[in-house]
């Protein structure tokens, strides 16, 4: 059975950074892709970064340019640098892992930007 834990959410100022970490229990680049998705309380959980298992990268239109996904294979984690954080980017995020069959998720990690 995968598991994905999340973590290095928190609170944060307007401006600020935050980092968040993604553990994997078995090798990443088993999967075809790893994602980070968001929801934010009333709305559906929309997809924000992805890094394919070629090492492709994808972003939602409404963090380019602030956010980075990347991955560290022999720590089979995966990572979401998040800069210029807005408070519109409060939301719970999920980590997802998807092979050929089925995706799995983490149990997510709270961000919240406020001043």
């Amino acid at each position: 059975q995968v598991q994905l834990v999340e973590s290095g959410g928190g609170l944060v100022q307007p401006g600020g950074s935050l980092r968040l970490s993604c553990a994997a229990s078995g090798n990443i680049l088993l999967f075809r892709v790893m994602g980070w998705y968001r929801q934010a309380p009333g709305k559906q959980r929309d997809l924000v970064a992805s890094i394919a298992q070629i090492g492709t990268t994808n972003y939602a239109d409404f963090v380019k340019g602030r956010f980075t996904i990347s991955r560290d294979n022999a720590k089979n984690t995966v990572y979401l640098q998040m800069d210029s954080l807005r408070p519109e980017d409060t939301a719970v995020y999920y980590c997802n892992a998807a092979n050929t069959i089925r995706g799995y998720w983490g149990q997510g990690t709270q961000v919240t930007v406020s001043s």
